[in-house]
């Protein structure tokens, strides 16, 4: 998906989406809604930006503007994007809103990808009074900072470790070790699950950090290997969640519950891992085609636009989400971004995921969740209510 993506957005400095491209007698009678975001298109954010982001802000512009534009109020007005790649440098990118945001005037804005990155620009966008709705952060701290115009639309540390530790718990597991990429996502989701564990019968028999961009895990995970336990659990960002399942496969360490987080829901896993070596395999994912009758018409258009790339089966979700969130509000108060604002805050929305409520910051909606891969599919499989398939108890052998 990056090497598609990049080749249709990287042809000018801003990216403007087709907006007279679609029925341009249409789109002509309104001006352009500019809409402007800093994402990653190179450096080490770039596989989870570019699978999880910004395919679905073009996939989004190109649909509103074949439908005769974005809903302003009723009036119908074409999208402009204006995006730049933020080159996966949180000084870049808090650069760009500023400019965007303080000089360029855009009227509304997209959030850029990862807890860092959001961490930087959410007092930014308060300040400037833009409402931010960021499918790719996860953190406490944000939630704890109470910025009026910032939403986390991802299920929190608290409830994503919680449903995996009930899980794990329901499922006879009393043994567990824990690795965590030394940043904000992998300590503020190394210490809810802490939390977590306590009273809950399952022992932390080891906990290791690493540092971001680690080209070896292979020491830390032989360590854990002699210590049997029943569960893996890393707080991992892609390229780290790779690693670790490969040399985990080559150090023959394969415990019953074998969990990694950010990456795990991408076809790029399923796909370097092989349907087989991928199987029984946990990690963070919220839904998949078969969650709703909309997640599958999404999941389709996607996959068609981007020829064969699909939608990661958690954050993607969350981003559709959110920019079905934005629509409606802009259809209902135009923009006027403290009325959005106070729409996106009060209203329980209708998604793709389900129904996404906020208290504060935090999405109160939607439950935290674990999935595994099955099939080829990355299955849904607790909680029960929003599950998609089973859990499988006791990973296969690595393949």
């Amino acid at each position: 998906m990056v090497q598609s993506t990049r080749r249709l957005i990287l042809k000018s400095a801003a990216t403007t989406v087709g907006a007279m491209a679609v029925a341009p007698q249409l789109l002509a009678q309104s001006a352009a809604v500019r809409v402007g975001y800093a994402i990653a298109r190179t450096g080490p954010w770039t596989g989870g930006a570019q699978v999880s982001q910004e395919p679905n802000y073009l996939l989004w512009a190109e649909q509103q503007n074949a439908a005769g534009g974005l809903s302003v109020k009723g009036v119908k007005r074409p999208i402009e994007l204006v995006g730049y790649d933020d080159r996966s440098e949180v000084e870049t990118c808090v650069r760009t809103y500023e400019k965007l945001m303080g000089s360029d005037k855009v009227d509304l804005v997209l959030p850029p990808w990862g807890s860092n990155a959001n961490f930087a620009v959410a007092p930014l966008a308060n300040r400037f009074g833009y409402p931010f709705l960021a499918p790719t952060a996860l953190s406490k701290r944000l939630a704890e900072m109470k910025l009026p115009y910032f939403f986390l639309l991802l299920q929190q540390p608290a409830p994503m470790t919680g449903a995996l530790v009930d899980m794990l718990k329901a499922n006879g597991c009393k043994t567990l070790a824990c690795i965590y990429v030394d940043d904000l996502f992998g300590l503020e989701n190394y210490a809810a699950l802490k939390v977590a564990l306590q009273g809950s019968g399952i022992q932390m028999v080891e906990d290791k950090s690493y540092p971001g961009g680690v080209k070896d895990l292979s020491p830390v995970l032989r360590s854990i290997k002699n210590k049997n336990p029943d569960a893996f659990v890393g707080f991992t960002y892609p390229p780290d969640t790779i690693l670790a399942s490969k040399q985990a496969k080559e150090v023959g360490f394969n415990p019953k519950f074998f969990y990694a987080s950010v990456g795990t829901a991408f076809q790029l896993y399923r796909n370097v891992m092989t349907p087989a070596g991928a199987e029984g395999v946990l990690g963070m994912g919220s839904w998949n085609a078969k969650t709703s009758p909309a997640a599958k018409a999404y999941f389709d258009a996607h996959t068609k636009k981007f020829a064969g790339k699909e939608p990661d089966r958690w954050a993607s979700g969350a981003c559709w989400a959110g920019l079905e969130i934005l629509t409606g509000a802009v259809a209902r108060h135009g923009l006027d971004r403290k009325a959005i604002r106070d729409y996106v805050a009060g209203t329980t929305h209708k998604t793709i995921i389900g129904d996404i409520r906020f208290n504060g910051s935090e999405n109160v909606g939607t439950p935290g969740t674990v999935s595994q891969w099955q099939n080829g599919e990355f299955e849904v499989v607790w909680p029960k209510q929003v599950a998609t398939a089973a859990l499988n108890p006791a990973k296969p052998a690595w393949r």
